[in-house]
């Protein structure tokens, strides 16, 4: 027999974690027509009228509203379109995203 002692080898499995998650944030302002916004709601997020009105009747009352939450690029991708589609028309409509707690 040989001196030469073995040493089991650990295997190690690299471990993937889920994307981290950004809210997609609709800011209410003065300005914008409530029916734009609800027509914007459901281009780019896809929500049903109900569900368009919804969310924009709480950003009208409580100043902010999330709107969805989906991945960073996502999100950032869908804010960036919604609020660009408020500037061609000459709204100030603004939709930010944040990480999600």
């Amino acid at each position: 027999m040989s001196d030469a002692a073995t040493t089991p080898r650990t295997i190690t499995e690299p471990k993937t974690e889920r994307p981290r998650l950004h809210k997609v944030i609709l800011f209410n302002d003065d300005f914008t027509p409530r029916d734009f916004v609800v027509m914007v709601l459901k281009a780019e997020f896809r929500l049903n009228a109900d569900q368009a009105r919804r969310v924009m009747i709480t950003a009208h009352q409580r100043g902010v509203c999330v709107v969805a939450v989906f991945p960073k690029d996502v999100a950032e991708t869908k804010a960036t379109r919604a609020t660009e589609a408020g500037r061609k028309m000459g709204y100030p409509l603004l939709f930010r995203t944040e990480p999600e707690a």
